[in-house]
């Protein structure tokens, strides 16, 4: 299938949630593989393949049709094109442009992120009341509306922040188990004859690295824009951390992620010209093992956050996650698709590299990024 159609999949899965139809990323996926299997030059065999993914109530016809009609557009009359649908119209329903194409469309697409995001924020660290917390914490990202992306932030940050204390604390005195604190044993005992009490500690941590690869590619649309939050939070929280973005080619984020502001870091990246296309894991990995070999050693976490869907060889993929595996101490890859009970990690670029992978997770929601912390030691 061309990458532009499966793209654009996506986008018109992300027209449909803005109009308030509960679209994740298992619907996005169906579409996709629907696609296979219909005839897109026949308009109505298109508009009935799509409604049977996306629709699951009869209210939901008419928000559905409505961005179909403005969404899917056939060619003028005239046109020698035999009834070919051409790349869909950036049209949203209400006659204001979603998003033009190329680098002006991945531009507002990046600014719509941070809109929510005031700009006399004060501190970024202040957590919603604990029942609407838990609410958010348990939620899918693909169901997220714009007005929650404010509160998503703060505890995206909350959570960071607590992954970032539990890899770099050190360890405290303890009073029954680790080795023995000398220091601490004589200046407890310095007015007594003998070494009558016994003080405790235990064995610091090693230093952690975590090299974060994320894939922002047009089939992770519904989830990049909030893992891009956790890795924001993420970078500014915790000084060890290098992070990556791939789509067809890898490109290094790390300092454009630095900043207080995350609207601000948004702008920065509208730089970045690989978003929301194809997928070339391999080959994004294969870079990665060309120019940055020297961040991965074996006090390096690697986390993968990928849907897996790749349409390069999974021959490559496999040789250079191999190539990461050998160097670092723990490969970890989070997939939002496992947040569904019934995913099967089928795909030729998953199923390249589960073999190699040390942890695999879900990354669909707070509540799966919280449980890394469990995964974060060497």
């Amino acid at each position: 299938m061309p990458r532009d159609l499966s793209a654009a999949v996506a986008r018109f899965a992300a027209l449909l949630r803005r109009s308030g139809l509960p679209v994740t990323l298992v619907e996005v996926t169906d579409a996709v593989r629907a696609l296979d299997h219909l005839d897109i030059t026949d308009r109505q065999e298109l508009y009935r393949g799509l409604r049977a993914v996306f629709v699951t109530r009869p209210e939901e016809v008419p928000p559905f049709d409505r961005c179909f009609e403005a969404f899917w557009r056939l060619l003028p009359e005239g046109d020698d094109q035999a009834g070919f649908i051409p790349a869909p119209s950036l049209d949203d329903p209400g006659g204001e442009a979603m998003v033009k194409s190329g680098q002006k469309r991945e531009a507002l697409a990046l600014d719509s992120w941070g809109e929510d995001e005031s700009e006399e924020a004060g501190d970024p660290l202040s957590v919603p009341l604990a029942s609407e917390a838990e609410a958010l914490v348990n939620q899918d990202f693909s169901t997220f509306s714009a007005d929650q992306l404010d509160e998503l932030l703060k505890l995206t940050v909350k959570i960071a922040r607590r992954l970032a204390h539990r890899m770099s604390r050190r360890r405290r005195p303890v009073k029954r188990r680790g080795r023995v604190d000398l220091r601490r044993t004589l200046r407890a005992n310095l007015t007594r004859g003998d070494l009558i009490e016994l003080r405790y500690r235990e064995r610091k941590r090693k230093k952690v690295r975590l090299v974060l690869l994320c894939d922002v590619s047009g089939s992770m649309d519904l989830y990049s824009r909030f893992l891009l939050q956790f890795l924001f939070a993420l970078q500014n929280v915790f000084g060890r951390v290098e992070t990556f973005i791939f789509s067809t080619r890898l490109t290094r984020v790390t300092e454009l992620l630095r900043g207080r502001s995350y609207r601000q870091v948004l702008r920065r990246l509208t730089d970045v010209r690989d978003w929301s296309g194809g997928t070339r894991i391999g080959e994004s990995f294969a870079q990665f093992n060309r120019e940055w070999p020297h961040l991965v050693d074996r006090r390096t976490i690697v986390i993968v956050l990928s849907d897996g869907w790749d349409t390069g060889e999974p021959d490559v993929l496999a040789t250079e996650l191999m190539r990461i595996k050998r160097r670092a101490a723990r490969l970890i890859w989070l997939n939002p698709l496992l947040g569904n009970p019934s995913y099967e990690p089928l795909t030729r670029g998953m199923a390249a590299a589960m073999p190699l992978i040390d942890d695999f997770a879900a990354g669909h929601n707070l509540a799966a990024l919280r449980d890394l912390a469990g995964k974060l030691h060497l």
